[in-house]
């Protein structure tokens, strides 16, 4: 696993072995750059993500590369991605790591411009997740949401979204809402 663009172009990540993390695939992560590039331009630099069900951070650190001014990555366990994070020592003032249940988020210290989740495949936790982004305070007016789901996964869309874009990846759906 590596980042696929930006600064850190290159750059290989910790993965770690066996089936409790499953990262955003390089290809995956490269077309939803582009997508959003395509959509929203190529300056993220006053953007900030939340990477929610970040496992190895992979996405938020691929969003760090492409020049986001903020990451804050939120995991039930911070072992992975606190281990990638030692690579990007140079960054450490540009993101954050939460050690939190996505199914009990604590209140928002601040609103994000987007978010990025990829909740374990068919287990219910997606719409859960989002409920509590929007209980809590975690997202701000017009947020971005890109959510990631098996392609087979039933997923009922919350009524505050807009569905922006929907793509297939492999085994992954990736859905583009907006926060309304």
């Amino acid at each position: 696993m590596r980042i696929v663009g930006g600064k850190y172009r290159g750059k290989k990540l910790w993965t770690p072995q066996g089936k409790e993390v499953r990262p955003t695939s390089e290809r995956a992560r490269e077309a939803i750059f582009n997508i959003l590039y395509s959509k929203l331009g190529g300056d993220y630099s006053k953007l900030s993500l939340l990477d929610i069900f970040c496992g190895t951070g992979a996405f938020g650190f691929e969003a760090l590369s492409r020049g986001f001014n903020y990451v804050t990555f939120v995991d039930i366990d911070t072992i992975p991605v606190n281990k990638n994070a030692k690579l990007f020592a140079a960054e450490k003032e540009r993101f954050n790591v939460i050690k939190a249940d996505a199914m009990r988020l604590p209140q928002a210290y601040r609103k994000y411009d987007m978010v990025f989740m990829d909740a374990p495949y068919a287990k219910g936790q997606t719409e859960q997740a989002l409920t509590q982004l929007l209980m809590q305070n975690w997202l701000g007016k017009q947020a971005v949401c890109i959510v990631e789901v098996r392609n087979d996964e039933r997923f009922l869309l919350p009524e505050v979204f807009e569905l922006l874009d929907e793509r297939v990846y492999g085994l992954a759906r990736v859905l583009f809402l907006r926060y309304c």
